[in-house]
C-alpha cells in the first residue's frame, strides 16, 4: 500500500493543532481507526492515537508494534512521533499516558468513544467530563467531547489523496469494462458478485471497499440489495454497485445492464436518471452548497414523474471510509427550536460521489454511479466507463 509521505503527515497535523487552538484544547484522544490511519499511517484493528500540541503518541499491541516501527522508519514516518506499547489493556495504557502528560483540557471523539467508556476513562485519571451540559468528577483535568474535528479536515484530500483516488478510479473503471461483459443470463447473483469480487482484488485492489452489489430484476429496485440466488433472466434490469480500496482510499462505481433487448420504459427510466446524473454533475463547483447538487438530481427526476423513486441522498464522499463527509442530500431542515444541521459548502478538493437513482417496487431500479473531484473551477470525473444502458443478449443496431 502507498502511503503518505512524512511531509504530507507533518501537514496533516499542523492543520489539526490548528483546529485543536480554535477549540481551546491541548491535545485529543484519536479513537476512531480511520482517524488513526489518517494521522499515522498505520493501519489495524486496534489503536489509539494521543496528538498533543508537540507530539504525537501512538498506542498499540504487541501484534501491530513491529509494523509500525517499519512503516515510521521509511519516508512515511510519522513526524514527532513516539509508539506506546500496551501493557495490560488500552484503556489503562491510555490513562497512564494522559496521566504523565498532565493536559488541562484533552478532547475525546464523542461519536466513537462510548459515553460508559469516556466516564470510566474519566475516573482512572480523577478528571472532569463535558458532554454537552453535563460535567462529571473534578476540575483538574477536563474531557472535552468533540464532534468530527479530524472528518472536517479530510473532506478536503491534499495531493496525497487526490493521488490515490485518481489512480482508483481509473483502476476501478479498467475493472469494469470486464465486469460488464461478465454479465450473463443463468448466473446467479452471488456468483456474479463473487467474480466481481475476484476481478477487484485481481486488478491491484487490497480488498473490496464494501459488499458488492448484484441486484437483478425487481431485486433492483432494492437500492442496498444483498447478493442472493436468483438466477439473471432476459428481461432484467441489474443493478452492479462496486468498489475497491486503492493506497487505502476507497473507490466506487455503479452502472445498470440491461439483459435482452430493453423496452420502451426501461429505457425512460434509465434515461431520466443518466439525465439526473449529469444535471447534477453541471452544478458542481466551488461554493455551492451540496443541497444544490442534490435538488439538480431530483429537480431532473422529478420533470419525469420519477422524484419519488428516488429515496436516497446524491452521493456521498470518499476517501479512508466509503462513506464520509460530505453528504450531498437534501437540506435538512430545523426540527423545534434547533436549527436546521449546516449544509456542507463546496470546496476544491472534495471527493465524492454522484449517484441518483429511480426504484419502482416489482418492477426495477436503475443506479449510475461516478466519482468526482472538485476542481478550482469545476469537476473531474475520476472514473470513465460508459453511461448509457449497458445491453446484453442480442445484436445492437
Amino acid at each position: 500500500m502507498r502511503l503518505a509521505s512524512r511531509d504530507t503527515l507533518a501537514a496533516r497535523h499542523a492543520k489539526l493543532r490548528d483546529a485543536l487552538g480554535a477549540a481551546q484544547l491541548d491535545g485529543l484522544v484519536v479513537t476512531h481507526l480511520p482517524n488513526v490511519l489518517y494521522l499515522t499511517n498505520v493501519l489495524g484493528t486496534a489503536g489509539i492515537a494521543v496528538f498533543m500540541r508537540d507530539r504525537l503518541y501512538l498506542i498499540l499491541d504487541f501484534r501491530y508494534t513491529a509494523a509500525a516501527r517499519d512503516v515510521w522508519e521509511s519516508p512515511s514516518g510519522c513526524p514527532e512521533a513516539e509508539i506506546v506499547p500496551v501493557e495490560r489493556t488500552y484503556d489503562e495504557t491510555l490513562a497512564a499516558l494522559i496521566k504523565k502528560l498532565q493536559p488541562g483540557r484533552l478532547g475525546i471523539e464523542g461519536a466513537s468513544l462510548s459515553l460508559q467508556r469516556a466516564h470510566q476513562l474519566a475516573r482512572s485519571v480523577d478528571a472532569g467530563l463535558e458532554v454537552g451540559d453535563m460535567k462529571a468528577g473534578s476540575d483538574r483535568l477536563a474531557f472535552v467531547s468533540t464532534d468530527g474535528v479530524i472528518e472536517r479536515l479530510r473532506m478536503i484530500k491534499d495531493a496525497h489523496e487526490i493521488e490515490m483516488l485518481r489512480s482508483g478510479g481509473m483502476l476501478l473503471s479498467a475493472v469494469a469494462v470486464d465486469v460488464l461483459e461478465d454479465v450473463k443470463a443463468g448466473l446467479s447473483e452471488q456468483a456474479l458478485a463473487a467474480k466481481i469480487d475476484w476481478r477487484i482484488k485481481s486488478a491491484g485492489f487490497e480488498r473490496c471497499s464494501f459488499e458488492t452489489i448484484v441486484a437483478s430484476g425487481p431485486n433492483s429496485a432494492l437500492p442496498h440489495a444483498h447478493p442472493g440466488g436468483r438466477l439473471l433472466r432476459e428481461g432484467d434490469l441489474v443493478v452492479l454497485d462496486f468498489g475497491g480500496v486503492y493506497g487505502g482510499y476507497c473507490v466506487d462505481l455503479t452502472r445498470t445492464v440491461s439483459l435482452g433487448r430493453p423496452d420502451a420504459e426501461m429505457q425512460r427510466v434509465h434515461g431520466a436518471v443518466l439525465e439526473a446524473q449529469k444535471a447534477a454533475m453541471a452544478v458542481v463547483r466551488p461554493g455551492v452548497r451540496a443541497g444544490d447538487i442534490d435538488a439538480a438530481a431530483r429537480g431532473a427526476l422529478g420533470r419525469h414523474k420519477l422524484a419519488e423513486a428516488f429515496g436516497h441522498s446524491t452521493g456521498h464522499g470518499l476517501g479512508v471510509e466509503i462513506h464520509e463527509a460530505p453528504r450531498i442530500g437534501p437540506r435538512r431542515e430545523a426540527t423545534g427550536d434547533a436549527p436546521a444541521p449546516p449544509d456542507d459548502a463546496i470546496e476544491p478538493g472534495m471527493v465524492f460521489t454522484i449517484e441518483p437513482g429511480a426504484y419502482l417496487p416489482g418492477w426495477g431500479g436503475v443506479r449510475i454511479e461516478d466519482d468526482v473531484l472538485v476542481t478550482s473551477d469545476g469537476v473531474e470525473v475520476l472514473t470513465n466507463v460508459p453511461t448509457q444502458l449497458q445491453t446484453h443478449g442480442f445484436r445492437r443496431d
